[in-house]
């Protein structure tokens, strides 16, 4: 498939190619406030009075057995889930249910999901390049002679996500960790005040992930940061504060160590293991 192929037949808003001019409010309140949130399919309760507030600049670790509702609950904040109840704000003044992807996206709300999707054929740099948020028009984007300030903006993207030395490789020829570090240099290109990161160390080998975990944490206080994550030992030398979900609402929360000793955590999570076993 050619590269123009790719972006007209995939299934996705390209939020990387959406350009943004961020006007979130956070003086009075969270950057992120979901409240009594519920989504049902098929008379099943996906999210279940969900409640969850993200505060300006917070990296919080999201965690839960398969089935809590972590990726539906990113679905509405992006806007390709809408809820039956309940009420999704992006700062004081920005009501996500009444937004498309499109215009979410615009706001400052970036999403990484857990497989990488870069442009193989073009570099590192060139990926950065198309995902600079100057133009939502494609061919002009593509075509546009570099300003210095993009090309400082690029550089110091390539920095935080330690793909300097790589900047004029394919980026098919990264491993699956500088990958992720790619699609998240693309995310961060638009300035995003949130930051949502699916399962980012999936595959990873020890020394990414270690990385991984340092590229994070540097970017929070920068951004507000919303990591989904399975791997407890990750989510451990991350997480300031974790918010443990089961079937749809919230069960837990507080710092690792208070929500991995909370009994009915360690219940939840006890009794998923005994059903993945059986």
């Amino acid at each position: 498939m050619s590269f123009f192929q790719a972006l007209t037949e995939r299934d996705r808003v390209f939020d990387f190619m959406t350009p943004q001019a961020s006007t979130v409010d956070v003086r009075h309140g969270p950057i992120l406030y979901m409240e009594d949130v519920t989504v049902s399919f098929d008379g099943f309760k996906a999210i279940n009075k969900l409640n969850l507030t993200i505060d300006d600049g917070e990296l919080r670790c999201i965690i839960g057995p398969n089935g809590a509702g972590k990726t539906t609950m990113m679905d509405i904040i992006t806007g390709k889930t809408r809820p039956n109840e309940g009420s999704v704000w992006f700062g004081s003044r920005h009501n996500l249910l009444h937004m498309n992807e499109p215009e979410i996206a615009s706001l400052g709300i970036g999403r990484k999901f857990q497989k990488p999707t870069v442009f193989e054929a073009l570099s590192v740099f060139e990926n950065l390049e198309l995902a600079m948020a100057a133009d939502k028009r494609i061919i002009p984007t593509l075509t546009a002679r570099l300003t210095g300030e993009v090309k400082d903006r690029i550089d110091e993207v390539l920095e935080t996500i330690g793909l300097t030395a790589l900047r004029y490789q394919p980026a098919g020829i990264l491993s699956h960790g500088q990958k992720q570090w790619l699609e998240i240099g693309m995310l961060l290109m638009q300035r995003p005040r949130l930051l949502l990161v699916d399962e980012p160390v999936a595959g990873m080998t020890e020394q990414e992930m270690e990385r991984t975990a340092e590229l994070l944490t540097g970017l929070a206080g920068k951004q507000s940061v919303v990591v989904v994550e399975h791997d407890m030992g990750f989510v451990r030398s991350i997480a300031r504060q974790v918010t443990v979900l089961h079937q749809g609402s919230v069960l837990a929360e507080g710092t690792m160590d208070q929500v991995s000793s909370d009994p009915s955590v360690v219940e939840v999570y006890l009794g998923a293991d005994d059903e993945e076993a059986a």
